[in-house]
């Protein structure tokens, strides 16, 4: 659909930080640390969370009482009269969750939605299926987290076997993908650059422990310093593969928040009323089996049809890119280079809690149009099951 009444409010949009697997957020619980997350931005930005009237609470892990969901997060954040969904999408939940709170508002169902994406990658649930048809009635166990990660239940691999396929495929070198970790390790230095000017745009601190014990954690936790010589002394994670523990990812715990809203309720709500931010389009797509990163090509094309543009059009773009493989497809195949994407760094750097990881991309590509005085960006990023999705914003001002 073409998007033309959706809009976010400049500055309307949060991220905590992102802390490392079994780092300082592995035992809190995941809603209600966002929920705190939350009530801090609202009260930074002196914002009343009864302007919402509506909530999408995106989620891939599950937590304790997280059947609750919407309603929960709703009534934590002091808003006890709204309700609204619980999406999983895997990687591009946050994505998803703009897309339809812009639905929203393109059909006037609401005027002004919270989107909220949280996950807690660390201690994940290890979940018993009872079955009385199997001998002597045992069941069937999980682990929510690992067995993901390690399969897909209809390719039948892995998510890293998916990134070995596409650099087979397409003659991605070991090298070109250290090339490329290395390089967003700079670009998210840039994030740090005078006193983390660019984070502190968008990134609110969190408090853990209580008393003597309570300690401030204002940037990523787990972040790996790297160099070009230390990821050339990485062995790859696979036999015979190309991919190291420096060229993916890693798993992380954390939340990030949206607001989406109409054009006047988006000055209202705006830290800045003269700078204007459209959502302008969306697309998604789905891959052969076990090809997950050539995903987002197609996806980030069907985002610019919808919007109507070309990527010449695009002035920034920001990819959740769990592999360095992603990346250097979608530069060649989208002819951008691939030095001037993710200019603050990504996902690649500062992990990946998967339900917010979308949402932080997409908020670090508004700010990075801000400070270039406006234009069009673009959002990509691949998903479980071989699927991607693509999001256009238009910033103005």
């Amino acid at each position: 659909m073409a998007f033309s009444k959706s809009y976010i409010p400049y500055g309307g949009y949060w991220s905590s930080p992102y802390a490392k697997w079994q780092g300082s957020f592995a035992n809190l619980h995941a809603l209600e640390l966002a929920a705190d997350t939350a009530k801090r931005f609202f009260e930074l930005r002196k914002i009343d969370p009864s302007k919402f009237d509506n909530l999408y609470l995106g989620q891939t892990i599950p937590q304790p009482r997280c059947f609750y969901g919407g309603p929960w997060m709703a009534g934590l954040i002091g808003n006890g009269d709204i309700t609204g969904p619980v999406i999983n999408q895997a990687c591009i939940t946050g994505a998803v969750c703009v897309k339809m709170a812009s639905q929203d508002i393109e059909d006037g169902i609401a005027n002004a939605s919270l989107i909220i994406a949280a996950d807690r990658c660390s201690n994940g649930p290890h979940i018993y299926y009872p079955s009385q048809t199997g001998p002597g009635a045992l069941g069937q166990t999980e682990d929510w987290v690992w067995d993901n990660f390690g399969n897909d239940p209809w390719a039948k691999n892995s998510m890293i076997q998916t990134a070995e396929n596409v650099a087979k495929a397409n003659n991605i070198t070991r090298e070109e993908q250290d090339d490329v970790a290395q390089r967003r390790f700079e670009q998210y230095q840039a994030a740090h650059a005078i006193d983390r000017a660019f984070q502190k745009r968008y990134m609110v601190p969190i408090e853990v422990g209580r008393g003597k014990k309570a300690r401030l954690i204002e940037t990523d936790e787990g972040v790996f310093p790297t160099t070009r010589e230390g990821l050339g002394s990485l062995r790859p994670v696979m036999p015979e593969g190309s991919v190291t523990f420096g060229s993916q990812t890693h798993p992380a715990d954390g939340n990030s928040g949206m607001i989406v809203t109409t054009k006047e309720t988006a000055k209202e709500l705006s830290s800045d009323s003269k700078i204007e931010i459209q959502f302008a389009g969306f697309g998604t797509a789905r891959v052969k089996k076990g090809f997950m990163a050539e995903a987002v090509v197609p996806a980030a094309k069907a985002a610019l049809k919808d919007a109507g543009i070309k990527i010449s059009d695009v002035k920034a773009i920001n990819t959740h890119n769990p592999f360095a493989v992603n990346d250097i497809f979608f530069s060649r195949e989208m002819e951008f280079d691939v030095n001037n994407m993710n200019n603050f760094g990504s996902s690649i750097i500062w992990g990946h809690p998967q339900g917010p990881t979308a949402l932080r991309a997409m908020i670090e590509l508004i700010e990075e149009l801000a400070t270039k005085g406006g234009g069009y960006g673009l959002f990509g990023g691949c998903a479980a099951g071989d699927t991607a999705a693509g999001c256009v914003v238009k910033v103005a001002g």
